[in-house]
């Protein structure tokens, strides 16, 4: 297949032009930045948040490879940053609007990235399957803005004939995912400032229990549903990919720390605005449809990407500085583009 992926230069956006390309298939990227971690597959640097006239064969103006099928990952993805700036919320909508536009004029399907978000922090459920959802427990700006999108998607494979497969995200770690400096994420923040010896919060208290989803797992699942849409075997779905076993923050900031050989300074506060504080996935629909299989438990996957990180830090030394946690604002916060983790 010949693949575009939107949000190429981020964690899961890089993760999978990796996969697919192992796996014989051409990618072409977009993003509105550098990829800082490799230079194996092509990509166009281009802000898609814009109010666009429609354009055949590609977006603004531009005109892109033709390709089989299309992943969209690009978004801003930082709840407190969209719970300060709303807007960023609004150009995530323009952004999956313009992606569509261009996937329509050419017939083209398109897998979506949502987010565990949508649910909203209902304490309802011990595992959500997709029919959860009930939008009237939106949470924050951001969830809004997968919401959106979804609504979006739906809407065009209602009116249009688009085909789609939307996956709904939780908490990806590992791999390409430590640029502090763009993206605070819980997981390598917590690496990050136990190596230097510095205290960490936990929002959300002792009780705060998510569904974090190691890299390798969450690409597996796209990369299967890719085939799937594209050989018309699984169309019009919409799928958790997750681990599917809830862990709280607490232990996973206690794991990081045995894997780092150092004794945590942990403070517990109360959630922050627009947080989900309970989640665990059903992945019923992923295993019956795609035979998704996860296979890395977060014990596991905390030792990998501890290991990761080490081999990173130890060859770029300079990003050994103070981060400010997210809701604070990072240190070098830009309006860059996240791959949505959840």
């Amino acid at each position: 297949m010949r693949v575009l992926i939107t949000g190429s230069s981020g964690q899961i956006g890089t993760n999978l032009a990796l996969r697919l390309r192992a796996g014989g298939h051409e990618v072409f990227g977009i993003d509105k930045r550098l990829n800082t971690w490799t230079d194996e597959f092509p990509y166009l640097l281009q802000d898609l948040a814009g109010h666009y006239a429609p354009f055949p064969g590609g977006i603004n103006g531009v005109e892109y490879p033709e390709v089989d099928l299309v992943v969209h990952l690009a978004a801003h993805a930082k709840v407190h940053q969209l719970v300060r700036e709303p807007h960023r919320a609004l150009e995530n909508a323009m952004m999956t609007f313009n992606v569509l536009e261009y996937a329509r004029q050419g017939n083209i399907p398109i897998v979506f990235s949502s987010s565990r978000e949508v649910y909203g922090d209902v304490h309802r459920f011990e595992g959500y399957n997709e029919q959860a959802a009930d939008f009237a427990y939106t949470e924050s700006t951001y969830s809004a803005s997968k919401i959106a999108g979804e609504a979006f998607i739906y809407s065009y494979a209602r009116c249009y004939g688009l085909p789609y497969v939307v996956f709904r995200f939780s908490n990806v770690y590992g791999r390409f995912d430590n640029d502090l400096r763009r993206m605070v994420r819980v997981i390598p923040l917590f690496i990050h400032s136990m190596l230097r010896g510095e205290p960490i919060t936990i929002y959300g208290g002792r009780d705060k229990t998510l569904d974090f989803t190691y890299v390798d797992d969450c690409v597996d699942g796209i990369s299967r549903g890719i085939e799937a849409l594209h050989e018309g075997r699984v169309v019009n779905q919409t799928i958790n990919l997750a681990y599917g076993q809830g862990n709280t923050l607490v232990h996973c900031a206690e794991r990081i720390a045995e894997e780092l050989g150092v004794q945590p300074q942990m403070t517990l506060a109360p959630s922050l605005l627009g947080e989900v504080t309970h989640y665990v996935a059903d992945l019923s629909k992923a295993r019956e449809l795609l035979g998704y299989d996860p296979a890395v438990p977060l014990d596991e996957g905390i030792a990998r990407a501890v290991a990761w990180f080490r081999e990173h830090r130890a060859a770029h030394p300079d990003e050994d500085t103070a981060v400010r946690p997210d809701h604070e604002g990072a240190l070098g916060a830009s309006s860059g583009w996240k791959t949505a983790g959840g």
